[in-house]
C-alpha cells in the first residue's frame, strides 16, 4: 500500500507544471474548471441527444441550432482542459470521471417533445452560466486573469445559447405551437 502511495505522488509530480499559483489556488480553481468541464462534456452529449432525436414541425431549424451549439459546447473542451493543465492542475481522466463531477443531469428518456428538449436545453445553459460567472469570481480571488477572461467569453456564449432558446420556446408559445 505505502509504495502505491509513493508511486502515486512520484506521478502526481510528472504533470506538476510550474505555475506561479499557490498549490491552494490551484486546488482550487482546477477543482472548480473541472467539474466545469465535465458540465461543458454532458452539456454536449444532451444537446447532441436532442439534435439527433428531435422531430415536428419545426424539425429543421432546431436540429440546426442544436448542431451549432453543440459544436460551440464542444469547442470550450480543449482550451478549458489546457487551461488546467497551464494552471498546473490536471483535469478529466474518463467518462466515469465525468458523470461523478457533472452538475448538468442527463435526459435518457425515450421521447422528449421539442419544445421540452429547448426549455431543459435552456435551463442547463442559464445555470452553466451562472457556474461559469462563480468560477470568474474565483478566478478574481486568486489573481487569474487567463482564466478569468476565457470564462467571459464562455459566459457570453451560454447566455447566448439561453438567449436563442427562450426566444425559440417563447415565439412556439405565442404562436401556439
Amino acid at each position: 500500500m505505502q509504495s502505491m502511495v509513493k508511486s502515486a505522488k512520484t506521478e502526481a509530480a510528472l504533470l506538476q507544471t510550474p505555475s506561479g499559483f499557490t498549490q491552494d489556488a490551484i486546488n482550487a480553481l482546477a477543482g472548480s474548471m473541472t467539474a466545469l468541464l465535465a458540465d461543458f462534456f454532458a452539456l454536449y452529449v444532451k444537446t447532441k441527444n436532442f439534435h439527433w432525436h428531435m422531430s415536428g414541425a419545426h424539425f429543421r431549424d432546431y436540429h440546426r441550432l442544436l448542431d451549432d451549439h453543440g459544436s460551440q459546447i464542444f469547442a470550450v473542451t480543449d482550451p478549458l482542459a489546457e487551461r488546467l493543465r497551464k494552471l498546473g492542475g490536471t483535469t478529466i481522466r474518463s467518462i466515469g470521471h465525468i458523470s461523478r463531477l457533472q452538475r448538468v443531469l442527463d435526459n435518457d428518456a425515450h421521447f422528449v417533445t421539442p419544445l421540452d428538449m429547448i426549455a431543459e436545453l435552456r435551463e442547463d445553459n442559464t445555470a452553466l452560466a451562472g457556474r461559469l460567472r462563480q468560477t470568474h469570481g474565483l478566478c478574481d480571488d486568486h489573481g487569474d486573469i487567463a482564466s478569468a477572461s476565457l470564462l467571459e467569453t464562455w459566459i457570453d456564449e451560454a447566455e447566448a445559447r439561453a438567449w436563442f432558446l427562450y426566444e425559440v420556446t417563447r415565439h412556439a408559445e405565442v404562436a401556439g405551437g
